[in-house]
């Protein structure tokens, strides 16, 4: 009896452990032991560090216009441009986190180096701010006037807040895809939780910048920046801390090189090539072998025959040959070829989510001057016009959940096929629709807020007897569109991207937000110049009373509306991609489809 036991016992010892399918290794670089690493252990970690990082930089970027004013003296004009540029920057910076973690670093090394940034350009800002700017005592808010500083003070300063930009923006476009590989896409249940992942990844940042907007937006506008900035970086010390905690659990992707060169490899080799004649069924395609490649294999699609032809071996090619490789810019492997038809599948989706990120700003801009014309006013209660968006994080909030426990498993149970819920595309398209809802609802609250409007004030401010609990439904229905479209999105642009290219999707969703800002504001400028012809005083005037605020955002709704036919004919055209292994039979045929 006792050696049955031990038989087993050795038996049991000698079976391997369960391995993740998707290629993720662990801290070491071996294999991931399924049991023993990710999982929403690690998820979780991610979503605290996600909600704590994001609490630190709206503590700064939320009231920054002000600080420029209040306590640096900048006029409006010049405060306003220099958040601006700090912002785009915040973005640019995105694109070199993607690239640095898909190619040399991965993405755990990225996030840890570009957290560690941030914290020193937040403990740098609090204490310049807190020994030199802040002076005299208690400056900064609208009665106490701040001295002029140094230059030396102002290079500090100006140091500070792009370090933080440099730090978060490398950072927030790897998180979102490090968190998503903490779970095996391979596996049944694992491939479910990545895909709500997402969805509680961007309730995190709601949460984080709802925190900053309220308490900490409290704190900055009476005057106590310091406290503000010191709040601020004691949550992205506390953040990288945990970060770092989680360490031995975490699944990582191994880096793959730099995708510029993969991708001009391709066209250089298919352009060298151009005359080749080649089999109509894709036979004669290079494949590289799995000992050759760190990442899986993307199975061969038809579309961009052209790009097929750098997968093409030539009688040149093989007299080239040299130990066994082959020249990279003559031949490369039909995987290869297809990163850049997956890239370019990507492209006409992206374009169709910013005019999206044009409607999301105004929430930033527009809906704050239009309710700081309306009643803000509740008996004694005064409510601040830009605390409006917490209405809008609040209807993320609700949504999320909905859609996870509600729309998700009924749309499940609908289906009469084996996929759950709605695809990504399908709800980036509902989003779309809820957001040009969102716009006609603004339009109609403008048109009432004229209505009962005091024409002959010298200036708009709370010049309607219209409350601004009307913008309710316009803010609810912003949140309830980014549930459905950046939800989506961060989901999509993760799953439709190659291996070694999952932080340049992320970056996607980024850049797709600061495109949306500058074409927001491109479009403003053209609607006031055509506007104000005839000395008109245009749709958006200092006094929103002489203005029609509401037909440009009747505007924005009407190119929301083509912007979805069009983005409607990109979804049918859109062929997702097929890693070996993962589209089988339960792979749908137009499963990404609208």
């Amino acid at each position: 009896m006792a050696s049955l036991e031990v038989s087993k016992e050795k038996q049991f010892k000698e079976e391997p452990e369960e391995f993740t399918l998707d290629g993720s290794v662990d801290w070491h670089g071996r294999p991931a032991i399924r049991a023993k690493s990710g999982r929403w252990v690690a998820g979780t970690i991610i979503l605290l560090n996600q909600g704590l990082a994001t609490l630190a930089f709206f503590g700064i970027g939320v009231n920054l216009v002000l600080f420029l004013t209040r306590v640096l003296g900048q006029n409006n004009a010049d405060a306003a441009n220099n958040v601006s540029k700090w912002t785009g920057t915040v973005y640019i910076f995105s694109l070199v986190g993607a690239f640095l973690s898909d190619s040399y670093w991965g993405r755990y090394k990225t996030c840890a180096i570009f957290q560690v940034i941030f914290v020193i350009g937040l403990v740098s800002l609090s204490l310049s701010s807190y020994l030199a700017l802040l002076r005299p005592k208690g400056c900064g808010n609208e009665t106490i006037q701040c001295g002029k500083p140094s230059s030396l003070v102002m290079g500090m300063f100006y140091l500070s807040i792009y370090l933080i930009a440099l730090g978060n923006g490398g950072y927030q476009p790897n998180i979102a895809t490090f968190g998503a590989d903490q779970f095996d896409e391979e596996h049944s249940m694992e491939g479910y939780s990545k895909v709500a992942f997402f969805s509680y990844f961007y309730l995190a940042l709601n949460l984080g910048s709802l925190f900053s907007n309220t308490i900490l937006g409290y704190f900055e506008d009476e005057g106590i920046w310091a406290l503000g900035f010191w709040v601020s970086a004691g949550s992205a010390l506390a953040a990288l801390v945990l970060f770092l905690v989680g360490t031995p659990r975490y699944r990582h992707f191994k880096p793959t090189g730099n995708p510029l060169s993969r991708f001009c490899q391709v066209l250089v080799a298919a352009s060298k090539k151009c005359r080749v004649q080649m089999a109509p069924n894709g036979e004669d395609l290079y494949v590289m072998h799995e000992k050759e490649s760190s990442t899986r294999k993307i199975l061969h699609t038809h579309g961009f025959k052209f790009l097929d032809r750098a997968a093409f071996i030539s009688s040149r090619d093989i007299d080239e040959q040299k130990g066994g490789l082959y020249n990279p810019w003559s031949l490369c492997p039909i995987t290869q070829v297809e990163e850049v038809k997956c890239i370019l599948r990507l492209l006409p989706i992206w374009l169709c989510t910013i005019i999206y990120s044009v409607v999301f700003t105004q929430m930033a801009s527009l809906f704050v001057e239009q309710g700081a014309a309306m009643k803000t006013t509740i008996s004694q209660f005064r409510i601040p016009p830009a605390s409006m968006s917490s209405f809008d994080i609040l209807s993320v909030a609700i949504f999320i959940f909905f859609y996870r426990r509600v729309i998700d498993p009924l749309v499940g149970k609908l289906k009469k096929t084996s996929s759950k819920g709605l695809t990504e595309l399908q709800r980036m398209g509902i989003g779309l629709v809820i957001a040009i809802v969102a716009m006609v609802s603004a339009g109609i609250v403008e048109c009432y807020r004229l209505k009962y409007a005091k024409q002959g004030c010298p200036h708009c401010s709370g010049s309607s007897s219209l409350s601004i609990l009307w913008q309710i439904p316009q803010y609810a229905l912003i949140g309830a569109s980014e549930v459905f479209m950046y939800v989506g999105q961060l989901e999509f642009f993760n799953a439709q991207t190659p291996d070694g290219l999952k932080s340049f999707g992320s970056a996607l969703c980024m850049t797709s937000i600061s495109l949306g800002n500058y074409v927001s504001s491109l479009l403003v400028s053209m609607v006031m110049k055509i506007s104000t012809e005839d000395h008109m005083p245009g749709w958006i005037p200092g006094n929103l009373n002489r203005g029609h605020l509401d037909r440009f955002f009747f505007l924005l709704a009407a190119m929301t509306s083509i912007d979805l036919v069009v983005y409607i004919a990109c979804a049918k055209w859109f062929k997702s991609i097929q890693l070996e292994g993962k589209y089988n039979e339960n792979d749908e045929p137009g499963n990404f489809k609208v």
